[in-house]
């Protein structure tokens, strides 16, 4: 009997570990695989299309290109391959401009006749427009955008997925912001967090001990929401006082928010560490003439070391991880 019942209870948890592994690994393929889309689909916002007169040779553009051409950067076709004539910009926005309501038709029926007309007669045009007002025998030429690649993704500097016409995909500005704020908050909070770790290890007395870690140890239990609020009601203010800045919301105020973050897992992992120091060790070295900063400097601490370099990873990954979780809330939001 009690033979069977171990062999039911090890098959619910072969069960229950199956389970959780399979769907972690759905989860993981269904985020890269909705992620992935991006760089199959056209950059274009909707439906819209890019036409230019026939005789351009310019066939292909970059999202990047076309921003640029819109914020009046590039203003020539030399500038992109294209003949010299200046850049004409159209868009939904111009048919006002162009067309009067008599033009148009009361359905916008004559919409797609007019456009044709107007390409077709302004050579240096790129009209910006939704492919539903397309005519049948368009006479202008539709030039295409390059998809977004891994390369521009990854060392793009703008992020607008709403921009019109094309959306802009660079992470490169969240990926570097994320790696400094990070290295900040672990210079911030190692240097810390191994002195407290040391003090409650070998100097603490027992009280203190037994009043602080259960402190420390709560720490690591607030939500990083509560850390947010704090850092925005009290960082934040103190850090645009401090340094006459018109905003507080720097680099700086996030990596002293994140240093908090990761105190607690510092501390806690590290002392566990350096009290697993056996005490012959630290009675030998007492008993050769060190004293006690020179039997933790040189004893305790080169002996603790591996569970140091643990505490300092936790810390880091703690550090990164909440701020990759900021930044993916903003894309999401964005």
């Amino acid at each position: 009997m009690k033979k069977l019942i171990g062999n039911l209870i090890q098959g619910l948890f072969l069960i229950s570990s199956t389970v959780t592994t399979l769907t972690v690994l759905l989860i993981v393929f269904f985020l890269f695989s909705e992620g992935l889309s991006m760089f199959k689909e056209s950059p274009l916002e909707g439906e819209n299309i890019l036409a230019v007169h026939s005789n351009n040779k310019v066939k292909t553009v970059s999202a990047e290109q076309i921003k640029n051409i819109f914020d009046r950067k590039i203003t020539h076709w030399s500038e992109i391959g294209g003949s010299a004539d200046s850049i004409i910009l159209f868009t939904s926005q111009d048919f006002d401009t162009y067309f009067n309501a008599d033009d148009l038709g009361p359905k916008f029926e004559h919409l797609p006749r007019k456009i044709d007309s107007l390409i077709n007669s302004t050579p240096g045009i790129i009209a910006v427009f939704s492919s539903r007002y397309i005519p049948p025998h368009f006479r202008g030429k539709l030039i295409e955008v390059s998809n977004v690649s891994l390369n521009s993704f990854m060392s793009g500097r703008e992020w607008f997925p709403t921009a019109h016409p094309a959306v802009q995909l660079g992470v490169l500005p969240l990926i570097l912001g994320t790696l400094w704020v990070s290295l900040i908050a672990i210079l911030i909070a190692l240097p810390i967090g191994l002195a407290t770790s040391i003090y409650m290890a070998e100097v603490a007395s027992v009280r203190m001990r037994n009043l602080l870690k259960p402190v420390i140890e709560l720490l690591a239990g607030i939500p990083s929401v509560v850390y947010g609020f704090f850092g925005l009601i009290i960082i934040v203010p103190m850090i645009q006082d401090i340094f006459n800045l018109p905003v507080g919301e720097t680099a700086l105020a996030g990596s002293i928010v994140l240093a908090i973050m990761a105190l607690p897992t510092i501390i806690t992992v590290s002392e566990d560490a350096l009290r697993n120091t056996p005490r012959a060790m630290k009675e030998a070295s007492l008993a050769l003439g060190a004293n006690r900063w020179q039997t933790i400097r040189r004893v305790v601490i080169p002996y603790s070391i591996s569970g140091i370099a643990a505490a300092a990873i936790l810390g880091i990954g703690r550090a990164i991880g909440e701020t990759c979780f900021g930044h993916s809330v903003r894309l999401a939001l964005s």
